[in-house]
């Protein structure tokens, strides 16, 4: 073999049989959707015979896609709705850890009552995550955009609401573009704040209706506004959300943190590689996770891009594009001069 050269990838073939006729339909997902998925990902061929499915590949692709299918398997038999998008999860978790228990992961829901929906964890850090807000009064949660991180505690606050193990719901966000300074902007304070908010807003309606929802804001019980408005304030029996919590400053991180009152839960989120403060400012997450990283009582979790949340096609389409900027960035063949000319 040339120095240099990837060794060849031993091929393999496993036969899985799988008892339950329904289930097993459940499993490979309607005309065998679920098996052309497990394919795509991992570069395998599968075939089905009857309720056996032979998969032939590379030998390390073929025992994940067994050990995701057998894991899948067993979800069934536990009674758990699958949809393709688990198939995309329950696959990217057995490659980061091959023996996981998929059970533990896709079981561990949130139950939202009102839309009689389960909300489950996609990744280890997001099951941490859950756990950490059952279990702390404080968490933090930081990663990038797409990790679950707001949308996870919107869901355990929506389900401690509605499990009566608190009287009221409290979202808010910095203004950062703005500097917190909104006269410039057109309209009332509502029309002023509101662009900000509208990520909460969208967050909240995905788990409770609409009409619902807004009741409970006019009443009070929910309530989204401005990181600003929480000066001066104490939240008791409150499950009260920080997000973009890289845009707050010291001042305004250590003012919510102070805010939090008896019987109170308290979940802040954010991405410090997307900082829009002013140059020179501090971010108050930033401070806060080194000021903060030995109370006890306090959770960090830390998401990367293994906890990101995104449909199959998503993951072609970065993938296309890496590859054509890598060739934007192949330098050119040389040109040769005329001098080089001379000498062919």
């Amino acid at each position: 073999m040339k120095k240099g050269l990837a060794a060849p990838r031993r091929l393999a073939q496993r036969k899985l049989a799988f008892g339950d006729n329904e289930l097993v339909q459940a499993l490979f997902g309607q005309q065998s959707q679920h098996l052309r998925l497990i394919d795509r990902l991992l570069q395998i061929k599968s075939n089905v015979r009857g309720n056996e499915v032979i998969l032939e590949g590379p030998e390390e692709d073929i025992f994940v896609g067994a050990r995701t299918l057998e894991g899948l398997y067993q979800l069934l038999q536990s009674g758990y709705p699958l949809a393709g998008q688990d198939v995309q999860y329950a696959l990217r978790l057995v490659r980061e850890q091959p023996d996981i228990d998929l059970k533990s992961i896709f079981l561990d829901s949130i139950f939202i009552a009102g839309l009689k929906r389960r909300i489950t964890p996609k990744s280890l850090n997001q099951k941490h995550y859950l756990q950490a807000i059952r279990q702390c009064d404080m968490v933090f949660g930081i990663g990038p955009a797409g990790t679950g991180k707001t949308y996870l505690a919107m869901a355990m606050a929506v389900a401690a609401l509605s499990n009566n193990e608190c009287s009221r719901i409290i979202l808010t966000r910095p203004a950062v573009e703005a500097g917190e300074k909104l006269g410039f902007l057109p309209g009332d304070l509502f029309e002023k704040v509101n662009p900000y908010l509208r990520p909460l807003y969208d967050a909240l309606h995905d788990m409770m209706d609409f009409d619902k929802a807004s009741q409970l804001m006019q009443r009070g019980v929910i309530e989204v506004a401005p990181l600003a408005f929480m000066r001066g304030r104490t939240l008791n029996n409150a499950f009260v959300i920080l997000d973009e919590a890289q845009n707050t400053t010291s001042e305004q991180m250590m003012m919510f943190l102070t805010r939090l009152g008896f019987g109170s839960k308290a979940v802040v989120t954010g991405d410090v590689t997307q900082i829009d403060l002013p140059a020179n400012t501090v971010s108050g997450l930033n401070e806060a996770r080194e000021i903060l990283k030995a109370v006890q009582g306090i959770t960090f979790i830390y998401f990367n891009k293994n906890d990101v949340v995104r449909h199959p096609l998503v993951q072609d389409i970065i993938l296309a594009y890496e590859t054509y900027q890598q060739r934007l960035r192949r330098p050119a063949p040389a040109r040769l001069s005329p001098r080089d000319h001379d000498h062919e």
